[in-house]
């Protein structure tokens, strides 16, 4: 038997019972697609109802194929059996997608014909407002879940509790493993690096010193070097400005020569504007030949014209048969289209179970968030130190590059120490969310242990409640007995009383089965029953009253065998009356009790009277003289473990 669970989702539900108030209530909504194989493949559709908040609340439908029949047939449904689930899950999707505006379009309605939802029908009408009138598209009835589905039901989501919490603790394990051991590296990385920076602050402090010396020597050097070199620049420039003087003399006569030449050029550039214009002339002559050849060309093109006329008309019958073609083309593009209509539907199919992947996805999703901000913040710290890292060689290299830049050396170091500052406030608040995030944990794991405490208890008060019930039901099915047989003596009574006497048997071993006692207003036979009673002495005058004190367990044999070595000694005379009846627990009057406890159960124990070997003669002789021992066929041993003290 296979399940496919097709929807599983929380839904509010307006709830209507007899005489009562409208109330909403989020109920759980679980649809199943059941498949039966053996002996005929069979395809039921199973929907379930329930409370998160309320383990106890179960209701249960189960739509075979020929059950659907008859419901389409009742409410005029216009759907086949398989696709009535996916219709079902988008009127509910309805429901949730308007569960949330003030004047919802589709309400789901829970009404109940009792007072309260106490294990009774139900029906889920799923409803249409609008402002003429509540369109009802389905209603479906709903049984109550019994004691066996119920515990069904609570062993399923227990089981699933327990998974999810062995899942949980094995991922928490992980985690913590990860984040121990990332910090352990972390710390002693840290550690190292701050080892590393004490040793280049040194190094720095002494080198620094070591270069302010070397530059105050190199200072007054060059400033020597510079007066030097000052004087030899004087004279060297002195030198430069009588050269540049020669010089220019000289360019100045090399202009005066060029210009002479640009002169002798321009005069031939005039010649030669003078040929140009005599050339333009001649070409205008050579256009106006040309204006002519363009006209003897036109003509040739209206002759061309008349041609095109005679190929448009061939061109036309050409475009017929390209028609007829282009018919037989559409007719084979509407059967393509047909085979597309198909291949639609069949993706609409793929659509649907894709959307049930979606939903279990999105579940998986919801519980990989968490750990993946677990990992995002790991890895955040990670990528600082790396950065920290970077910081260091950075470091390292300015303080070989800027050996020249004091000045400016100064003011890098304070930003580096203001930066490395911040890095360490930074790895202190995430330390600190580290150990808040593993205080939630263990808040999450204490709340498990206590709802795994409370299941104990509520299992072991079961237990006990069932153990209850089967003492008390022991305990009826023995009273019942007991009154049966007393009103079976009664019946017996009368009907010796209308034989006009007293009918005297013995049974076997000459001792009575059952003594009575006329003369002290007991006529009908003994029950085991009398065996619990204190007799007082037989009196003539006086009427005796049923009364059943209960005496404790060791001393009721002894009590019985007292009483009956009193009756049957006594001086009255009188006979006793033996008679052997059968128990029956169906006969007689209530006799104060209510109904109830006189209905027959299978599984109730039956218990006979005391046998006639109880009142022998050789069991009587040692309990007169000793202390009584029960009979070992007695059925005194259930009232003594039943009513204690």
């Amino acid at each position: 038997m296979a399940a496919e669970r097709l929807f599983n989702r929380p839904v509010c539900v307006q709830v209507r019972c007899q005489g009562c108030e409208e109330r909403r209530l989020n109920v759980r909504v679980n649809i199943e697609l059941l498949s039966v194989s053996n002996p005929v493949h069979k395809k039921d559709l199973a929907v379930r109802l329930t409370d998160d908040t309320d383990p106890f609340f179960l209701y249960n439908l189960v739509i075979s194929e020929e059950d659907f029949q008859s419901l389409k047939s009742q409410q005029g449904l216009l759907v086949d059996f398989s696709a009535f689930p996916q219709k079902f899950i988008d009127l509910l999707q309805q429901c949730i997608q308007e569960q949330n505006k003030d004047v919802p379009r589709f309400l789901l309605q829970l009404v109940s014909s009792a007072s309260l939802l106490d294990h009774t029908p139900v029906s889920l009408n799923v409803v249409e407002t609008n402002p003429f009138k509540h369109l009802t598209h389905l209603s479906l009835k709903f049984l109550p879940g019994n004691d066996a589905e119920i515990k069904k039901f609570l062993a399923s989501c227990l089981k699933c509790l327990k998974e999810d919490k062995t899942m949980l603790e094995e991922k928490l394990r992980r985690t913590e493993e990860d984040l121990s051991r990332q910090l352990s590296y972390t710390q002693q990385s840290l550690s190292e690096k701050s080892r590393e920076l004490d040793k280049l602050k040194n190094e720095w402090t002494s080198y620094t010193t070591a270069l302010t010396n070397k530059h105050t020597q190199d200072l007054t050097n060059e400033k020597e070097r510079a007066l030097q070199a000052q004087a030899q620049y004087q004279q060297q420039h002195e030198q430069q400005k009588k050269e540049l003087e020669n010089l220019h003399q000289k360019s100045i006569q090399q202009l005066q020569n060029r210009l002479s030449e640009l002169e002798v050029i321009n005069k031939d550039l005039t010649e030669r504007r003078y040929k140009g214009d005599s050339t333009v002339r001649e070409l205008k002559a050579k256009l106006s030949g040309l204006e002519d050849e363009c006209q003897r060309a036109k003509q040739e093109v209206l002759s061309l014209r008349r041609e095109n006329t005679t190929l448009d008309a061939e061109c036309h019958e050409k475009e017929k048969l390209i028609n007829q073609l282009q018919t037989r083309v559409a007719v084979l593009e509407q059967e393509i289209k047909d085979k597309d209509q198909l291949v639609i539907r069949t993706k609409e199919v793929l659509d649907a179970t894709q959307e049930q992947k979606a939903i279990l996805e999105e579940s998986t999703e919801k519980k990989q968030s968490h750990i993946e901000k677990l990992e995002t913040t790991i890895k955040s710290l990670s990528a600082e130190l790396l950065k920290a890292n970077e910081i260091i060689k950075k470091l390292q290299g300015d303080l070989k590059t800027l050996m020249s830049k004091l000045k400016l050396k100064n003011t890098v170091t304070i930003q580096q120490e203001k930066l490395l500052a911040e890095k360490e406030e930074r790895l202190q608040k995430e330390q600190r969310e580290l150990q808040e995030t593993g205080q939630s944990l263990r808040m999450k794991e204490q709340e498990v242990c206590k709802l795994q405490e409370q299941l104990e208890t509520t299992i072991q008060k079961l237990e006990e409640s069932k153990q209850l019930l089967k003492t008390n039901e022991n305990v009826i099915t023995w009273l019942n007995k007991q009154l049966n047989e007393i009103q079976m003596a009664k019946k017996v009574e009368a009907s010796a009383s209308t034989h006009g006497g007293v009918r005297t048997a013995v049974p076997p071993h000459g001792v009575p089965d059952r003594p009575s006692f006329p003369s002290s207003g007991i006529s009908h036979p003994i029950s085991p029953l009398y065996a619990f009673q204190n007799f007082p002495e037989p009196a003539h005058n006086k009427n005796v009253t049923l009364q059943c004190p209960v005496p404790k367990a060791g001393t009721l044999t002894f009590l019985f065998v007292t009483q009956l070595s009193k009756m049957n000694w006594c001086s009255d005379g009188q006979t006793v009356t033996a008679s052997a009846h059968p128990a029956n627990k169906e006969n007689g009057d209530n006799l104060g009790l209510e109904s109830k406890y006189f209905k027959k159960k299978d599984d109730s124990i039956p218990l006979r009277g005391l046998s006639q070997n109880t009142l022998n003669p050789e069991y009587l002789k040692p309990t007169l003289s000793t202390k009584a021992q029960p009979s070992p066929k007695a059925a005194v041993t259930p009232a003594s473990a039943y009513f204690p003290g």
